[in-house]
């Protein structure tokens, strides 16, 4: 996991060169400092978003931490289920077909692919535009067009969190110093003690802004950029069934459409054209068995 990883190298960095310089660890544990920062960070966040979103950013967190994005594996059985439904849709009648679409859950395609219908939001997002294509009065382009805007209010929906903690991140180094003013108003009443004294209060006063700036570049905008990547990749299965839909609705073959499909993979991760080949193959002769 990268980012536990890269978490683990900032914090051996930062903490070994400190102790390294002659630095005491003890020093930079205020903890009422990183209450009142973290506190105040949190406080503002519950403020800003609604209880959707808030409740998104802990889901949201997890999966960019376990890396929680679609593998080659997904993409191809996707692509597979793509190449068998719209096979079926083209040799069996509408009333046939009805079955699997209606009740996904217990269709013989359906369940072949259980990284498929482990995701209920894209089994009904393939099931509602399979049911458009069969009543057949929609012309392609408009498919395509509702495709787009149901895609791009996805989008919006899931990136809400990436959003809401880079605001977060942002206003953290502010509010470091908001827990540095309050720690040296502290130290203000103790101007009549001894130097050291006096030292140690107005370095506890700056753990403060440290903590701000290092919690807003070194761990929160980090994360939020994670769980943008992470949202990005995970709607991006969706782009791969509009693009077989509508090459389909447009004249091609069910092997030709998911090559089209196939191709709205990022080129990091996209399947081969053999791999694809193979896939529609097992599909072709699982759904015969």
């Amino acid at each position: 996991m990268t980012f536990v990883l890269g978490l683990v190298v900032v914090a051996v960095c930062l903490l070994g060169s400190f102790v390294m310089m002659g630095g005491h660890l003890a020093v930079l544990w205020q903890p009422y400092e990183y209450v009142i920062l973290l506190g105040c960070a949190i406080g503002t966040f519950i403020v800003a978003n609604p209880v959707k979103v808030i409740k998104d950013a802990f889901k949201g967190s997890m999966e960019a931490i376990k890396e929680s994005m679609p593998k080659p594996a997904e993409y191809l059985e996707l692509l597979a289920l793509l190449f068998v439904l719209l096979r079926e849709m083209k040799s069996k009648t509408k009333s046939e077909m009805e079955a699997h679409i209606d009740n996904p859950m217990e269709s013989d395609i359906f369940k072949s692919y259980p990284s498929v219908t482990k995701n209920p939001e894209l089994v009904a997002f393939i099931c509602d535009y399979a049911r458009l294509v069969l009543i057949g009065s929609a012309r392609p382009h408009e498919i395509e067009s509702l495709m787009e805007e149901e895609i791009a209010t996805m989008m919006r929906d899931k990136l809400k969190v990436y959003a809401s903690i880079t605001a977060m991140s942002d206003a953290l180094p502010a509010l470091g110093i908001v827990a540095a003013v309050l720690g040296v108003i502290k130290a203000m009443g103790a101007l009549d003690q001894p130097p050291e004294v006096l030292g140690h209060l107005i370095g506890a006063a700056l753990v403060g802004t440290f903590a701000g700036i290092l919690f807003s570049y070194g761990i929160f905008g980090p994360l939020a950029s994670k769980i943008k990547v992470v949202r990005e990749k995970k709607v991006r299965i969706y782009f791969i069934v509009k693009q077989s839909m509508i090459a389909y609705m447009n004249g091609s073959m069910p092997q030709v459409a998911v090559e089209h499909g196939r191709k709205a993979v990022s080129a990091y991760e996209r399947p081969s054209v053999a791999d694809l080949e193979q896939a529609t193959i097992d599909a072709a002769a699982k759904k015969a068995a």
